[in-house]
């Protein structure tokens, strides 16, 4: 695990937000991450993945809790600008449009991608945990 910096930006993927609200193995791993409100990004793809995850998996009462979380944090909006930098990080990294997005919006603020999903397996900027 790298070290952290209270001050740099971080962003959780969804597969990172997915594993802690539904207490999957290893999900205590996230907790540190997902408690640096300050400097935690949330893409609004995030947003939407894991939203539509929890009601479907677990109801209302755990997507609240999560909305709670995650919209205390920054949430980064999806643009034009964003849009045509995930499809070259698409291309470039052979990333299926989710992951291109997140990956991107990592990239554009400096943030550090913290994420168990193998398909960031290599790229700059990722930690695996």
């Amino acid at each position: 695990m790298t070290t952290r910096s209270a001050s740099k930006p971080v962003l959780v993927d969804s597969f990172g937000w997915i594993q802690f609200f539904g207490n999957k193995a290893g999900a205590d791993r996230y907790e540190p991450y997902l408690d640096r409100l300050e400097s935690l990004l949330v893409p609004t793809v995030v947003l939407y993945e894991v939203l539509k995850k929890i009601y479907t998996n677990w109801g209302d009462l755990e997507a609240q809790k999560f909305l709670s979380r995650a919209l205390r944090a920054q949430v980064v909006p999806f643009d034009e600008y964003l849009a045509i930098a995930a499809v070259q990080v698409s291309v470039t990294h052979k990333l299926a449009m989710g992951d291109a997005i997140i990956y991107a919006t990592a990239q554009k603020f400096g943030a550090e991608l913290v994420t168990s999903d193998p398909h960031f397996k290599n790229l700059p900027g990722v930690t695996l945990i």
